[in-house]
């Protein structure tokens, strides 16, 4: 299925009233779910599911998933800010182009609405928007770092 396809049919849900739509083709899941009437907006999940890995007659032990950890600077007490998670599974990065400067600093203002970064998802870049009001106290993800979903990205203090 290619990004025309795609587009298609996200307009073709959008279009048709339904609230959410599977769908599932060999080695591609696609699920699409759009807001109420009163928001009109949709969103799309692609999701590459991985090829079926050959049986292996050694037992393998179990890898750990690496987790963000965040550190406490100096009895620093982070349970005051608001955490933003990562919506989507995808490619994190703050700039909108290499050569462009980050959407916003450590230490910036941001008002509800305004675009944190991008997240990179098969070849679909989502910009990523504030849903809070507040100061970026702490970027918590590297550039062109993948990302997984409700990863933490950025700590922001609300007051």
């Amino acid at each position: 299925m290619d990004l025309k396809e795609i587009q298609n049919l996200i307009k073709f849900v959008a279009k048709s009233g339904a609230s959410e739509v599977k769908l599932e083709m060999d080695d591609i899941k696609i699920t699409i779910k759009t807001g109420s009437e009163d928001l009109k907006e949709t969103t799309t999940f692609v999701q590459q599911l991985p090829a079926a890995l050959p049986q292996n007659t050694t037992p393998q032990q179990p890898v750990a998933a690496a987790a963000p950890v965040v550190e406490q600077s100096s009895g620093e007490d982070l349970s005051k800010y608001i955490t933003v998670k990562a919506p989507i599974i995808g490619t994190f990065y703050r700039k909108p182009s290499p050569d462009k400067p980050v959407f916003k600093e450590v230490g910036e203002t941001i008002q509800k609405g305004d675009v944190l970064c991008i997240i990179e998802a098969m070849k679909l870049f989502n910009e990523i928007e504030s849903e809070v009001s507040g100061t970026i106290v702490k970027v918590l993800v590297d550039e062109s770092s993948p990302v997984e979903f409700d990863q933490p990205l950025f700590l922001v203090d609300p007051s």
